[in-house]
């Protein structure tokens, strides 16, 4: 199953996330037909994403992250909610890269050099963003230098995907650890003295460690305390109803023009990449629901 988990250490000074998101992934990779950079590109967004989502307060509060780069997989977009759900998608699903030096995917290579966008719509006229160059392109790290740059929260972000021989996803997920405002020097000296000595994400998940697990092996001698449990699942909330809506918003001129071809009209969801076609009579339609 994959869930999230949410904890406190060292007299909550520490806020720590960590999950484990094969499932999501490999839905992804299914569903936009990812190659096997672009599985790890997008995992550990949505990795990132889900743990990021549940930082949220609100219930209808949501997080985008952005990639925009001039890279081959032509960026990343993902979304976020407060509750375990997460979507998304790479522009080019398809990229194949040779490994990077350290014989690991070249996810830094796919995303190449531009920026990184987080936006957090928390129900006030307009969302809150914040734009970050990319410094690596390998997800993780430009994550953390996104909450040290623009929230000034110093953080450490740890993601991975590792891919079977026949490219499905035998392991997904990762881990944030963040230090609260007045964090004491020992906490801190502890806590990068436990990070850098810590295995990859994927060897962990590989040899069996858990999110609470993982937790444990770097705060566990923090007074680490569990909060809660959130599972996790990558889910779309498009319907035939909301692109119908999409239609009526082009407005009568733009449909018209549509109708007068003469064929149908298929619309893609770019997050589920689920397609709804209307028939010149369905628009003919939803025409006469058009305001002039």
């Amino acid at each position: 199953m994959d869930y999230i988990v949410r904890a406190t250490a060292a007299n909550q000074f520490v806020r720590a996330f960590a999950c484990t998101t094969r499932g999501v992934t490999e839905h992804a990779r299914k569903i936009h037909g990812l190659s096997p950079v672009c599985s790890a590109a997008l995992g550990r967004t949505m990795a990132a994403g889900l743990m990021m989502g549940v930082m949220l307060k609100g219930e209808k509060d949501l997080l985008t992250i952005q990639f925009k780069g001039d890279g081959p997989i032509g960026g990343i977009t993902v979304t976020a909610g407060p509750n375990g759900t997460v979507k998304g998608y790479v522009a080019n699903p398809s990229v194949v890269l040779p490994p990077n030096e350290f014989g690991h995917f070249d996810v830094g290579g796919a995303v190449g050099k531009g920026y990184l966008l987080i936006l957090k719509d928390l129900g006030l006229k307009e969302p809150y963003s914040g734009q970050v160059d990319i410094q690596t392109g390998e997800i993780a790290q430009d994550i953390a230098y996104y909450y040290a740059l623009s929230e000034q929260v110093p953080s450490v972000v740890a993601l991975g995907v590792l891919m079977n021989k026949d490219n499905t996803v035998r392991e997904s997920g990762g881990y944030i650890i963040q230090l609260m405002p007045d964090c004491p020097d020992d906490v801190i000296a502890a806590l990068e003295k436990k990070v850098t000595g810590m295995p990859s994400v994927t060897d962990l998940l590989r040899n069996g460690e858990t999110p609470e697990t993982i937790l444990q092996k770097i705060l566990g001698d923090m007074d680490l305390h569990f909060l809660d449990t959130i599972p996790a699942k990558f889910e779309c909330n498009c319907s035939r109803e909301r692109v119908t809506k999409a239609l009526i918003a082009l407005g009568r001129k733009e449909l018209a023009a549509i109708i007068a071809d003469g064929k149908e009209e298929k619309l893609n969801c770019a997050f589920c990449n689920t397609d709804y076609v209307f028939t010149v009579d369905e628009m003919c339609e939803i025409l006469k629901r058009c305001g002039s």
